[in-house]
């Protein structure tokens, strides 16, 4: 098995070679995922497990409004297996990677249970926060032709909330709950930050277009 720093420079070509990227997830989101990882995964995780499952993760793509889009994960972790056992890993560091791969989706729903599936979801999960979540989220909106905000109503103080036509709902309805939901400490300590900076940025957009933030988004 190659040294983390080789085997991570051909997973970043099979990256390149086989996903279908946007700007919300391409090599610099697979780039930021491992550093995230590295950042916050303990002694116990197998680090080529977890290299190899945070540049793979997203080997298969689909729109965020697919019907299919909570299998994406799944599919990503099969596409995965044939990848992984041409360089080199054996069976159960393949079904480890799965795993992590396929536990990794907000919308897969399935239950991280190693150490390097809990690295992975934590890691995936941060760089929807902070200053590149906030970039991510709107590169997103736009790509599925979603408005900015409700104009009579931008932080649905009298309507129910609805992230598949308002960017901004999105904000209240996913993201600024991930740091609640964080499975490693690190995670939960940088979520929190970077959740800071999201509110931060929500404050000065409501000055700017003349509405008030309501309490319960600062508090989510």
């Amino acid at each position: 098995m190659a040294d983390l720093d080789g085997l991570r420079a051909r997973l970043r070509q099979i990256a390149a070679d086989g996903m279908a990227q946007d700007s919300a997830h391409d090599l610099t989101h697979l780039d930021r995922v491992w550093a995230n990882a590295r950042a916050i995964a303990g002694n116990d995780v197998d680090g080529e497990v977890l290299l190899a499952a945070c540049y793979l993760h997203d080997l298969v793509n689909l729109p965020k409004d697919s019907l299919d889009r909570a299998r994406a994960s799944t599919l990503a972790a099969e596409a995965a297996a044939p990848v992984l056992r041409d360089l080199g890993f054996g069976e159960d560091r393949i079904a480890a990677a799965q795993h992590a791969i396929a536990a990794h989706s907000f919308s897969a729903g399935i239950a991280p249970e190693t150490p390097e599936a809990r690295a992975l979801r934590d890691a995936d999960r941060l760089d929807a926060l902070g200053a590149v979540g906030i970039a991510r989220c709107f590169a997103v909106s736009g790509a599925l032709g979603r408005a900015l905000y409700d104009a009579a109503d931008p932080f649905a103080a009298a309507r129910d909330l609805d992230d598949r036509r308002q960017t901004l709902d999105h904000f209240r309805v996913k993201l600024l709950r991930l740091p609640a939901d964080m499975l490693t400490e690190g995670g939960r300590t940088l979520a929190q930050t970077r959740a800071a900076r999201m509110i931060r940025f929500l404050e000065d957009l409501a000055e700017e277009i003349g509405a008030d933030l309501p309490p319960d988004w600062a508090a989510s």
